[in-house]
Order: structure tokens, then C-alpha cells, then sequence
């Protein structure tokens, strides 16, 4: 039997990385899972000063039940296709 301790060592250090289209001065915030896997996020703010960036960090927090600081927008910051990582390690 494989000891659970290390399994959860393993576990500790897996991040997830996700294609995210970005849809900025939308009417309501969404999600919506596209059948690749990848989402597309419906967002309030503006594309402008980082406000759509700062509202889909929270809106992934959220969806993924980490702290904001875990997540991490990886490419595409000034652009409306993205990937993101999600730490999910315990702190």
C-alpha cells in the first residue's frame, strides 16, 4: 500500500493552467465552460488601468476556492485570450 504522505506531498504541488477568453463591459459577470476545457468569463470592468485583470483574478478565486494570491494570469495580460494558474497548494 502506497504511504498517503507522500501522495499528498505530490498533491501539494499541483497547479492548474487554463485557456480563458475574456469578454470585458459585459451586462453581468458569467462563466462559461467551453467543451475544450478552456472558459469563457464574462466580465463588469472596463479592459482599462488592469480592472478587468483584477475582477477575473477574483472571479477565479472564487470559482476555484483559492485565496487571490493563487492565482496568476500567465500570458495575455493586455489581451482577451489568456492562460491562467491556479496554485493549488495549501499555505
Amino acid at each position: 500500500m502506497p504511504n498517503s504522505q507522500f501522495i499528498i506531498s505530490i498533491h501539494e504541488y499541483l497547479n492548474m493552467q487554463i485557456r480563458v477568453k475574456v469578454k470585458p463591459n459585459s451586462k453581468e459577470q458569467t462563466i462559461i465552460e467551453e467543451e475544450d476545457g478552456s472558459l469563457t468569463i464574462r466580465l463588469k470592468s472596463p479592459p482599462v488601468d488592469g480592472k478587468a485583470n483584477q475582477e477575473l483574478i477574483k472571479v477565479m478565486s472564487k470559482k476555484y476556492n483559492v485565496p487571490k494570491s493563487h492565482i496568476s494570469i500567465k500570458s495575455g495580460a493586455s489581451s482577451r485570450q489568456k492562460l491562467i494558474e491556479v496554485d493549488t497548494t495549501d499555505e
